[in-house]
């Protein structure tokens, strides 16, 4: 169990990262952003998660406020994934989460 939760949080962790790295392109290149090759790369890693947020919220949410809520869709699951595996650690004892 503990693996997996371990395994969870670095599959969260991810496009958590890419997402704050496009928002913060987003800031410091401006319009040229759709140019810039690390920009492009950015929104392909967490180009899965953003599509399926657009599919969870309703029409009325514009596109360009998608991947905000799905950084903070991310966090909330990044956050319950760790208090479970800081459970999980107190549960079993801490030497054996090492």
């Amino acid at each position: 169990m503990l693996t997996f939760l371990t395994l969870l949080q670095l599959l969260l962790f991810i496009p958590l990262l890419a997402l704050l790295g496009q928002g913060l392109l987003y800031v410091l290149a401006g319009p040229r952003r759709e140019t810039n090759v690390f920009y492009q790369l950015l929104r392909l890693l967490s180009k899965p998660f953003t599509l399926v947020m657009r599919k969870l919220t309703p029409r009325q949410v514009a596109d360009r406020h998608v991947p905000f809520a799905t950084f903070f869709m991310l966090l909330v699951v990044y956050a319950v994934v760790t208090f479970e595996r800081i459970d999980l650690c107190v549960r079993i004892g801490i030497e054996q989460c090492r």
